[in-house]
């Protein structure tokens, strides 16, 4: 266990997957910004039920435990807000552009065109609207080869030919998201969301959102208070979608703020 600025961070050199001993460790009474993270994931999974893995010592692996003092309903700007803090961490480190696909990837410019480098996973644990604890599991590949990734990945190393550490980005994205969430706090759940858009992918596009089997396609004209991907289908007013798989795309955005 390590103590940092604000943090209590557990180490592991293996796990089957930090999400779930974050989650054990927040049943069982511990406080806010506590932080698993693991050298080597075995059994890591992202949104959907999707696995994430990569080699040891290459990534950063981690979940964070917060307690946050709003209601359950306002939890929905939490992934965003944790999208951001990767991006500025991952700016900062390598001075180059990240891009930020609703509701939870973060990609990065390659020779082809764009590459996920980092997925972010949250969960909820409500009594009621009464929040006992958020996890947000954050996956970053940081070292290695695209090559040795599934298509449409990369890593830090690759994209950008900046070789940080794992333990140097989770402390930038550390850095980061305390500020984050500081605001998202201050805000009860409602921070501006305008650093969120200046790095997304696609906005201004004809997109298609993707669920259970379901596709609703329209122009993706931005993000609502709450999060809610806000799409302008033909013939049909401007319609909030808060759940799915969004793709076609992407372009380049302004230069983030």
């Amino acid at each position: 266990m390590i103590h940092g600025p604000d943090w209590f961070i557990h180490r592991y050199d293996s796990l089957p997957s930090t999400m779930d001993i974050a989650s054990r460790f927040a049943q069982f009474g511990a406080r806010e910004r506590t932080v698993v993270v693991s050298t080597e994931q075995t059994a890591g999974r992202g949104r959907g039920g999707r696995s994430w893995q990569a080699a040891a010592g290459s990534a950063v692996f981690t979940t964070l435990i917060l307690r946050p003092p709003v209601a359950g309903h306002r939890l929905s700007t939490l992934p965003l807000i944790a999208g951001v803090a990767v991006a500025q961490a991952i700016e900062r480190i390598t001075g180059r552009t990240v891009l930020l696909k609703w509701p939870n990837d973060v990609w990065l410019d390659v020779d082809a065109g764009y590459a996920k480098v980092a997925g972010i996973l949250v969960t909820t644990s409500l009594r009621g609207e009464i929040v006992d604890h958020a996890l947000v599991g954050i996956g970053i590949n940081v070292l290695g080869r695209a090559q040795d990734f599934p298509p449409g990945t990369t890593t830090i190393h690759a994209a950008t030919g900046v070789a940080a550490t794992p333990i140097e980005v989770l402390h930038g994205v550390l850095d980061r998201f305390a500020e984050a969430y500081a605001e998202f706090v201050a805000a009860d759940g409602r921070p501006s969301l305008d650093a969120w858009l200046a790095r997304a992918t696609l906005l201004g596009q004809t997109v298609t959102i993707e669920e259970a089997g379901r596709s609703r396609t329209g122009t993706f004209v931005g993000v609502a208070e709450d999060g809610g991907l806000l799409i302008e289908e033909l013939g049909h007013p401007i319609r909030k979608v808060v759940a799915g798989d969004l793709v076609r795309g992407p372009r380049r955005p302004s230069v983030p703020t």
